[in-house]
């Protein structure tokens, strides 16, 4: 398949995906056999997505409030949920920033809340 260009882009959380790959199992079990790729996004899914869809969305909805942050950190901190000030650094690697220790106690905060 050739993609000629993007209509829309939207970052969703691997909670999300799950679901979205789910309906689409649902909908393709009667009609044909589901192709290999598709078999391994949906076990990928089924292994590593926490919560729920509606779940990570809140708490990445909340997460950008802070100052700190991008929808790609958000997002990767709501697949992720990590459990210490160390995995969270390990996601703020790549930034050319540091995090305080109370910005980074904030943000586990809404984490074990989510």
């Amino acid at each position: 398949m050739i993609v000629k260009n993007i209509l829309q882009e939207e970052i969703l959380t691997l909670a999300e995906v799950k679901e979205l790959l789910d309906q689409i199992k649902e909908r393709r079990a009667d009609e044909e056999e589901l192709g290999y790729e598709l078999r391994r996004a949906i076990r990928h899914a089924e292994i590593f997505a926490h919560g729920t869809g509606e779940e990570n969305r809140r708490m990445v909805e909340e997460l950008m409030k802070l100052e700190k942050m991008t929808t790609e950190i958000a997002v990767k901190i709501a697949d992720i949920r990590p459990v210490n000030r160390d995995e969270l650094r390990a996601v703020y690697a790549k930034e050319r920033f540091t995090l305080s220790e109370e910005e980074l106690d904030r943000i586990l905060d809404i984490v074990f809340r989510g």
